[in-house]
């Protein structure tokens, strides 16, 4: 049995009430085989404890983050959960510090994870289009990948030790919505990275 713990970052606003990121989770819920799965989540809108959020990172195989893209980055819940929960968890019990030790100086920043052998998965929501990504003719970011713009998150993941599975991407979610085949290509994803990984 495999253990995946869910973060539903998701903020809402007026203009955006967070239902697809939430329909994202209660998909994946539903999709995960209950003989072989067992879910945890936390979202930000709710109340959370640090030491059992450090323990669901510990506890879990693989951390699931579904989260919409705001400002070209984490909704700030999410940024204010890390500061938090991520800062605590230096103590040894997400990463032993930055990894490096004045007795050694040859250990290298960043290595000092204690999450190894777990892998996360990034899950987001997009009002940019598909097309703004990969494609050096692009105003905004200038041929830089999905990955490229979501680097410091991925980083903090790899300050724990953790592998990356490959990242969900749903585009154009508020301007040209096709959240029928965002679903199909979510359930696609989840199926071939996470349930037959």
């Amino acid at each position: 049995m495999k253990n995946i713990f869910i973060i539903n970052g998701h903020e809402e606003y007026e203009f955006s009430k967070g239902t697809l990121n939430k329909s994202l989770v209660e998909r994946i819920k539903n999709l995960l085989p209950k003989e072989d799965f067992e879910i945890k989540t936390t979202t930000m809108k709710d109340d959370y404890n640090i030491d059992e959020e450090i323990a669901k990172h510990q506890w879990a195989d693989i951390i699931l983050v579904q989260m919409p893209v705001n400002w070209m980055a984490t909704p700030w819940s999410f940024k204010r959960y890390q500061d938090y929960v991520y800062s605590f968890g230096m103590d040894g019990r997400l990463c032993a510090g930055d990894g490096r030790t004045r007795q050694d100086a040859t250990k290298q920043y960043g290595t000092g994870g204690t999450l190894e052998g777990k892998k996360y998965m990034l899950s987001l929501t997009f009002n940019a289009p598909k097309d703004a990504f990969n494609d050096g003719n692009q105003y905004l970011f200038e041929g830089k990948s999905v990955d490229d713009l979501f680097f410091p998150t991925h980083m903090n993941f790899r300050f724990f030790g953790m592998e990356a599975l490959p990242t969900f991407a749903a585009y154009d979610v508020m301007k040209n919505p096709d959240i029928e085949n965002d679903f199909v290509r979510f359930d696609a994803h989840i199926q071939k990275h996470i349930i037959k990984a």
